[in-house]
């Protein structure tokens, strides 16, 4: 296998990127100055090195070397009582873009394929339980699941209900959906802003 194939393949790897597009990014790079390239070389190497997760809600951060909680977690102004699952880094930042929501979050890291024989290991299911139990303490009293809306989405959303069950309800936990407002097949990334805050209000 050429270098070409071989970056073919890594950036076929990418969410939504098959291999003719994947291809395209490669005879892209190979008219680009070597100043450019090696640009994004040491980008990469510093993404690497400069970014961290938060301990707390698992999200992707720019860390300072000073806390390992990220600047929402950090802020003691925000909602403790409402927590929102999401599924991908790109989903919380969609939803704090839009500004509706002030609670907190947890990035579940994927979601669960239907009929998926192990769970477990496609999302963050054992990190979220810790999380959670953390939470109530703080006094939690509402999950939303800001899955996306469609069946895997759906099937993630079931398998965290049923895995927190007997925490939620031995502490009285409510949760609720953000599927009003919400089109079959929708994917929380790519919400419109009026939509997503009809859809927190509108939550059930």
């Amino acid at each position: 296998m050429n270098s070409i194939e071989k970056l073919t393949q890594i950036f076929s790897n990418f969410p939504g990127v098959g291999p003719r597009q994947a291809r395209r990014f490669v005879y892209y790079l190979l008219t680009r100055a070597n100043n450019s390239l090696d640009e994004l070389a040491q980008n990469i190497k510093e993404l690497k090195n400069e970014v961290t997760i938060c301990v707390d809600c698992k999200r992707f951060f720019q860390s300072n070397n000073k806390t390992n909680l990220c600047k929402i977690c950090s802020d003691l102004t925000r909602d403790r009582s409402t927590l929102m699952l999401v599924q991908r880094d790109t989903d919380l930042e969609s939803v704090e873009k839009n500004g509706s929501f002030k609670g907190i979050y947890f990035v579940l890291g994927g979601s669960v394929p239907i009929l998926e024989k192990e769970p477990e290991k496609k999302i963050r299911i054992k990190e979220l339980k810790i999380f959670v139990d953390k939470k109530i303490k703080e006094g939690l009293k509402e999950i939303i699941l800001g899955v996306n809306w469609n069946p895997e989405g759906e099937n993630t959303a079931d398998y965290v209900k049923k895995y927190l069950k007997p925490t939620l309800e031995k502490h009285k936990i409510k949760t609720s959906h953000l599927g009003k407002g919400l089109s079959m097949g929708t994917e929380l990334e790519y919400i419109d802003p009026d939509t997503l805050k009809n859809a927190l209000q509108n939550r059930a």
